[in-house]
């Protein structure tokens, strides 16, 4: 009993400081307002805001790109031979890439 009266009086001697202390807890650290949450939907929204612009960028690329093959019948032509390595029938079509110099190089090494 004795511990817990004096525990009562420490208590209520400082119980303005623990309420401001609970309360600068409640504000920083806990709960869904606090300033770790704010941070991390800080951080989320500029991560958004980032994929907005590249949408965005990615976006106009292909509309102008749209409408150079609406104007242009030889554009498809073009991405056809650029994109799906198609050929004319007298052509003959060489493809270098880097990546299969890399597998053929990582093979090696590995044996």
């Amino acid at each position: 009993m004795k511990i817990g009266k004096t525990l009562l009086r420490i208590l209520s001697r400082f119980k303005y400081v623990l309420v401001a202390i609970v309360g600068i807890l409640l504000l920083t650290v806990i709960g869904e307002n606090s300033l770790l949450q704010r941070y991390k939907y800080d951080r989320e929204i500029s991560e958004l805001e980032d994929e907005i612009e590249k949408q965005e960028t990615q976006f106009l690329q292909d509309s102008l790109r749209l409408v150079e093959l609406e104007r242009d019948p030889s554009a498809i032509r073009t991405i056809a031979r650029e994109r799906y390595f198609m050929k004319a029938a007298d052509e003959d079509i060489y493809v270098f890439s880097d990546e299969i110099a890399a597998q053929e190089e990582a093979y090696a090494a590995a044996q």
